[in-house]
This record gives structure tokens, C-alpha cells and sequence, in this order.
């Protein structure tokens, strides 16, 4: 099996730094009061259905650094059959999946409700931030084709 390695287009930081610096505050801000494991857990997840190599590999090495399993990792994208995630992170995977996806164009009643039963309403709200978040950060590295293992 060949694979292709495609160039970087630009360096995104540099060419739009008050944008990059927007999004770091983003982050923080969204982040704030969420289990750090979690966050990488959706991170991971929404880079998987994004495509996101770059930030699959940062969010996995992050992942690794917080503590999180080799195992939990791995099975991340068939979560719902593993069954090695909480029902708190599970909720939460699957409010990711349906943010991210849209495939109807709207988050089904049932995941933003089984969301809600796990997470305080300010709680929810940063998951809903983080989870955009990342989708605009696996945006942008997939756009300009931000390399993985690079600053």
C-alpha cells in the first residue's frame, strides 16, 4: 500500500495570527471546567470523523500524556461496541458524533437529552463549545493540510 503525503498549503498561524490567537482563546474558554480526559476523548473523536490527521495525532500523544489507555484510545472509534467509556463519556461521544455529522441537519432530542442528564447545563454548554471548537480546528488543518507531529 502506497500512501501520499500531501505538502502544507500555508501555515495558518502566520498568515492569519489574530484568528489563531481568537481560537487559542477559544479553546480555553470552552475547555474550562471539563474533565481534561474527556476533552481528549472528544477531540479524538471528532478528528476521527473529520479526517484530521494532525489533530488525531496531537490529541492521541495528549491523550497518552493525560493518562488515557492505550486500549480506550484505540477503540475510541467503535466506542459504542467497546464498551470501555462511562456513560457520562459515552453521552458525550455521542453528542460529538451528531454535532459534528449533522447527517439530518439537526442534533437528535434524544442525544442532547441523554447529554443533559450527564452534564450540568454550564457543563454542556463547554461541550457544545469544545465540540464545535475542535470542528473548527479540524477545519483549518485539513484545509491547509497542517502536517502531523508539527507546530
Amino acid at each position: 500500500m502506497t500512501t501520499t503525503q500531501h505538502a502544507q498549503r500555508m501555515n495558518f498561524t502566520k498568515a492569519a495570527p489574530k484568528v489563531f490567537k481568537a481560537m487559542i482563546a477559544l479553546d480555553a474558554a470552552a475547555t474550562e471546567g471539563l474533565d481534561p480526559a474527556l476533552v481528549e476523548l472528544v477531540q479524538i473523536r471528532s478528528s476521527q470523523l473529520n479526517h484530521c490527521a494532525y489533530c488525531l495525532d496531537m490529541h492521541t500523544r495528549d491523550a497518552r500524556r493525560a493518562g488515557e489507555s492505550e486500549e480506550r484510545i484505540h477503540l475510541l472509534s467503535a466506542w459504542r461496541e467497546a464498551g470501555l467509556h462511562t456513560e457520562k463519556e459515552q453521552a458525550a461521544l455521542a453528542l460529538t458524533e451528531a454535532v459534528t455529522v449533522l447527517t439530518d441537519g439537526f442534533v437528535p432530542d434524544e442525544v442532547y437529552e441523554r447529554a443533559a442528564r450527564h452534564f450540568e447545563e454550564e457543563e454542556l454548554a463547554h461541550l457544545i463549545a469544545l465540540i464545535f471548537t475542535i470542528n473548527a480546528w479540524n477545519r483549518i488543518a485539513v484545509a491547509t493540510r497542517k502536517t502531523p507531529g508539527t507546530e
